[in-house]
């Protein structure tokens, strides 16, 4: 803490002040972070890829606008896993400082472009869920893939444009103002208004859900009370309706869960100034929020339906793969012997 204690604004915009965000001190520390990163990184990677290919690969998930909104959640998931570990533990665990200011906030602006992305698709699913059931007989009309692409569109340059605010002036160096404790070149009203859309959106879907859940379980209710020839199908939708509501609703518990720390030390850190070890603190509670993107792919696979039918279908065919690969060659060493004794 020396050299921010000792230099003022102008050092603080200065390479080599980031030496201060360096809070991991011994070699036990760097090797815990690094191994959280490598293993919630890679499974995060791995899981995402696999959802977009379930989703992708049959045609009766990618037409749905649902499976859109939630494959740009498995694409944001990836982005953020790869820029996050290269950044972070490079930064952290190898402590290179060997670049600019604009490369570093370059980075920064990924990895929020990618975290922002995620909370915002989420976001649409809740409204997807809601407007399919609380506007049923129109809610092919209203939601079509040509609208979900351009909500899609809207959203990732909105995140993109909100993250790369700091690159392009909005930071304590230009501005000459008080810098973040967290984050080097970052401005703290820049933090603070982040945290603000961050904390709206939380309550946005919060709020979608549960009128979400509300709905549907009226819905179900409705449906088993008047029971008639022809409800059956119907009663069977609000049904599937549900459990996919549920499932949102598992995946935002795990999100809160998750962010919590995160945003509430960030929070913290705009009111007082925080100590080494509540640096430290949320260096090892950033990661939680690569286990969150490592868990959204767990929940789709174990709660939907359809994922869960594409998964065991893609699983069916690698066994066959597997016997025909083992079975062939025990056929030519079959055949081996009568050609020699021929």
């Amino acid at each position: 803490m020396d050299i921010c204690e000792t230099h003022e604004n102008t050092s603080k915009c200065s390479v080599n002040s980031m030496e201060c965000f360096m809070v991991l001190s011994t070699q036990a520390q760097k090797i815990s972070i690094a191994t959280l990163c490598g293993l919630f990184g890679i499974l995060c990677i791995l899981e995402n890829i696999l959802v977009l290919y379930l989703i992708f690969s049959s045609p009766g998930t990618r037409r749905k606008p649902s499976y859109l909104f939630i494959s740009s959640l498995a694409l944001a998931d990836i982005l953020a896993s790869i820029i996050f570990v290269c950044s972070f533990v490079s930064f952290h665990v190898f402590k290179e400082i060997d670049f600019s200011k604009e490369v570093f906030l370059l980075q920064l602006a990924g990895v929020t472009t990618s975290f922002s992305a995620s909370l915002s698709s989420l976001l649409l699913t809740a409204l997807d869920r809601y407007l399919s059931i609380s506007r049923p007989s129109e809610y092919k009309l209203l939601m079509t893939r040509r609208r979900a692409w351009i909500a899609l569109g809207v959203l990732w340059v909105t995140c993109a444009t909100i993250a790369s605010l700091p690159l392009l002036g909005w930071n304590c160096c230009t501005l000459n103002s008080t810098c973040s404790e967290l984050f080097p070149f970052v401005d703290g009203s820049y933090l603070s208004s982040w945290i603000c859309l961050t904390l709206l959106l939380l309550g946005c879907i919060a709020c979608a859900y549960t009128r979400v859940l509300r709905r549907a379980r009226q819905h179900v209710a409705y449906m088993e009370q008047h029971q008639a020839p022809g409800a059956k199908q119907q009663s069977s939708r609000m049904r599937m309706d549900v459990t996919l509501a549920k499932t949102l609703v598992l995946v935002l518990a795990v999100l809160v869960l998750c962010w919590s720390p995160v945003l509430g030390l960030m929070t913290y850190s705009i009111f007082s100034r925080l100590s080494d070890r509540l640096r430290r603190a949320f260096a090892f509670c950033s990661t939680l929020c690569l286990l969150n993107s490592m868990v959204n792919p767990i929940i789709y696979a174990l709660r939907s339906k359809e994922l869960s039918a594409s998964l065991r279908m893609v699983f069916s065919q690698c066994r066959r793969q597997l016997k025909a690969s083992e079975e062939s060659p025990e056929a030519g060493s079959a055949h081996k012997p009568s050609v020699i004794e021929t």
